[in-house]
């Protein structure tokens, strides 16, 4: 290693993990949440629990002999792209991988690498993150909410994360908004946000379109094939000023918008915090969205809240595995 890993106190390294419904991250790191050496793996759905855990297993050892016996981590921190029972470590389900329904997955990670471990899902770990050392530092209470193969969300309440019973909570995700994709009617019938809005439903949509207009940046940065959109390039053409692209954000934003509103007015937080892939097309989306929550918004809270970006973008889960990694 290039650097040894260890705070102030000389306590030794931790492992962060992040499993994902498209990547595969692990990272040895610190207990403050830095990152020292990262390793990452596009994640193959189509293997199931049983093939992703075999990558997944991969990355940790490697870090592991990596670190050598002198810094020999000493305690894993996982966020999981699913809901989970926090106390026995168990994943509940996975919404985008077959396989993973009442995986024990803390004792798996403890009887392979014999170090204790907690495992939490992926959005309480990123706002867990964006809370102690991001953008939602200095406040009492926090919304994030993650875009991205899915829709996740976390909820800081005076300071501490709010888990609900032990199975999760802020599922944000998995309230239902109205259907304003189709363009002939003012709205469908209401439908899961995160099958409307996340970064792979909206992917899906573009794809789905007979033909990308001539000339536009779109065309120019996929060649006019519809099966070369993604993350990367919406955020590029939105960017360039793409009139399908802004299109399609006008209607995201205003779904989005309504679930946000709707979580203001429940809690009220001093900040709302809008991460994952998706949030990266950055200005052209999170303008519409604020436009959006505040036009459904109870009242006498417009002006009282802000919505801004995550701070650690793609490694914001990776930072929050390591802040809840367990102390020994």
């Amino acid at each position: 290693m290039t650097k040894h890993v260890g705070d102030k106190t000389g306590s030794r390294p931790v492992i962060g993990v992040e499993i994902g419904g498209s990547k595969l991250q692990a990272v040895l790191g610190t207990r403050q949440g830095e990152i020292v050496r990262l390793q990452t793996e596009q994640a193959h759905p189509e293997t199931g629990a049983r093939g992703i855990i075999g990558q997944v297993e991969s990355l940790v050892r490697s870090l592991v002999e990596e670190a050598g016996t002198q810094h020999r981590p000493e305690a894993i921190g996982v966020g999981f792209g699913g809901p989970v029972d926090s106390s026995p470590g168990t994943v509940i389900v996975s919404h985008q991988v077959e396989g993973w329904s009442d995986f024990p997955l803390r004792q798996w990670f403890e009887d392979r690498f014999g170090l204790p471990c907690v495992v939490e899902n992926d959005a309480n770990a990123a706002g867990w993150a964006e809370y102690c050392c991001g953008a939602g530092r200095g406040v009492r209470n926090m919304i994030y909410m993650n875009i991205g193969s899915g829709i996740g969300g976390a909820i800081i309440v005076n300071g501490a994360l709010y888990n609900g019973q032990g199975r999760g909570a802020g599922e944000i995700g998995h309230t239902y908004v109205p259907n304003l994709w189709d363009a002939s009617k003012s709205e469908g019938p209401p439908d899961k946000l995160e099958y409307l809005c996340s970064g792979w439903a909206i992917e899906r949509r573009l794809r789905s379109i007979e033909q990308i207009p001539e000339g536009s940046p779109l065309a120019e940065l996929t060649g006019g094939q519809t099966d070369k959109i993604n993350g990367p390039v919406i955020a590029e053409a939105a960017a360039r000023g793409d009139q399908l692209v802004h299109a399609m954000l006008d209607r995201a934003a205003e779904m989005l918008g309504i679930a946000i509103a709707n979580v203001i007015t429940l809690f009220h937080p001093e900040r709302f915090i809008l991460g994952g892939g998706f949030a990266q097309v950055g200005a052209p989306l999170f303008h519409r969205v604020r436009a959006a929550v505040e036009r459904y918004v109870f009242p006498p809270f417009r002006g009282r809240y802000e919505i801004l970006p995550a701070h650690f973008e793609q490694n914001v889960v990776l930072v929050g595995a390591l802040l809840l990694a367990p102390q020994v």
